[in-house]
C-alpha cells in the first residue's frame, strides 16, 4: 500500500491531504517507482495554490530520486536500477507510484539519491538558464535574485564556472553567507537598500547584461532598472507572484530590453535534448564545479510545513523529503 499527496482544490498548504493507495502492475513504457527521496521545488507551491492550474484531483511534485521496482514491456529500465525524475507528470509526493519511462533518468553510481532529488530539476534548470537562453559570456555582469535559494545557488555556481561577474540579492545576513560562499562577487540585502541604485553603482552604471529573476511582480521594477541597455531580463519563476499586464513599451524606455518567461520542459523538449542536458549536470556535480546545498530535511508527510516554510521565505539551498 502506497501513501501519496492529493489535492482537492487549490489554495494553502492545509489544502494537501495524504491518501493510501493501491499501485497496480505497471503498463506498457511504464516503471513502478519507489520513491526514496523527494525534492521540494517552488512550482510545487504554483501547482498547489492554482498560479498553474491542474486537473483536480491531483497529485503534488514533480522531482524525486529512487528505485524500479517493477517494469513494463518495453520500459527499458531494469529491476534495482536507480533512477530520478522531474516529471511532466504530477506525483512525487508518493511512496511509490507507477510513472512513464520516458520521464526518468538513469542516476549515475557516483551521484548519491539525495543529490539527485535535490539537485536535477534545479540542475537542468540553471543548466537551460544559463548555457541555451540567456547564453551568459566570460566578463559579463549578471544579477541573480534570491541568490540564496535553491536555484539561486545553483545558478551562482554555474555562472562563475562561466566566467561571469555575479551579484546576488538576498534577505538577511545568513543567505549572504550562503551566496558568498557559492561565489558571489557582490551581495545585496535588499531588506536594508535598494537594489537598482546599488546594481547601477556597481557596473559603474551601465547595468548588468543578464537579470535571472525567480521572484516576479515584487522584484520586476528592481530587474528593469537593474538590467543594462539590451540586457535580457529571464523570469523564470514566481515566487512573490507572477508578473502580469506588461506594458511592452517599458523594455524600450527601459533601454530595449529582452525578456523571457521559459519553462524548463520547453528547453528538455526531446529525448535528446534531456540526454544531453541531464549528462551536463550530472557531469557538472560528479566535477564539484556546482553542489546542491540540502538545506533543511522534512518528513515526506510533512510536506505542509515545507510549503509553509518555502513561502515563507525561511528556507536556504534545497529542501528534500525524506521518505
Amino acid at each position: 500500500m502506497a501513501r501519496a499527496a492529493r489535492i482537492t482544490a487549490h489554495g494553502g498548504p492545509e489544502v494537501i491531504e495524504w491518501v493510501d493507495m493501491d499501485v497496480p502492475a505497471p503498463g506498457p513504457g511504464e516503471v513502478r517507482f519507489r520513491s526514496t527521496a523527494v525534492g521540494l521545488n517552488f512550482i510545487d507551491t504554483y501547482h498547489r495554490r492554482g498560479i498553474y492550474p491542474v486537473a483536480l484531483p491531483s497529485g503534488l511534485g514533480l522531482e524525486a530520486a529512487g528505485v524500479v521496482e517493477a517494469v513494463g514491456e518495453g520500459a527499458g529500465f531494469e529491476v534495482g536500477q536507480r533512477v530520478a525524475t522531474f516529471g511532466p507528470a504530477l506525483g512525487a509526493y508518493a511512496t511509490e507510484r507507477n510513472v512513464a519511462a520516458s520521464s526518468l533518468f538513469a542516476i549515475p553510481d557516483d551521484i548519491d539519491d539525495a543529490t539527485a532529488a535535490a539537485g536535477l530539476l534545479k540542475g537542468c534548470t540553471t543548466e537551460f538558464l544559463v548555457e541555451r537562453c540567456a547564453r551568459v559570456q566570460p566578463g559579463w555582469d549578471v544579477l541573480v535574485h534570491a541568490a540564496a535559494g535553491g536555484v539561486g545557488l545553483l545558478l551562482v555556481q554555474w555562472l562563475k564556472h562561466t566566467g561571469a561577474r555575479v551579484i546576488g540579492t538576498v534577505s538577511t545576513e545568513a543567505k549572504a553567507d550562503a551566496a558568498r560562499a557559492a561565489g558571489a562577487d557582490e551581495i545585496i540585502l535588499y531588506s536594508q537598500e535598494a537594489v537598482a541604485p546599488r546594481v547601477r553603482e556597481l557596473t559603474g552604471g551601465a547595468g548588468v547584461r543578464v537579470t535571472f529573476d525567480g521572484v516576479g511582480m515584487a522584484t520586476w521594477e528592481a530587474s528593469l532598472d537593474s538590467t543594462g541597455r539590451r540586457g535580457m531580463i529571464v523570469n523564470y519563476g514566481n515566487a512573490d507572484a507572477p508578473v502580469g499586464g506588461v506594458d511592452l513599451g517599458i523594455l524600450a524606455r527601459k533601454g530595449s530590453l529582452f525578456n523571457t518567461r521559459p519553462t524548463l520542459f520547453d528547453y528538455y523538449a526531446t529525448p535528446e535534448e534531456r540526454a544531453a542536458g541531464s549528462d551536463y549536470v550530472w557531469d557538472m556535480f560528479r566535477q564539484g564545479i556546482i553542489a546542491v546545498t540540502v538545506g533543511q530535511t522534512y518528513a515526506l508527510e510533512d510536506a505542509a510545513q515545507a510549503h509553509i516554510d518555502l513561502e515563507g521565505r525561511r528556507t536556504t539551498g534545497s529542501t528534500v523529503l525524506t521518505v
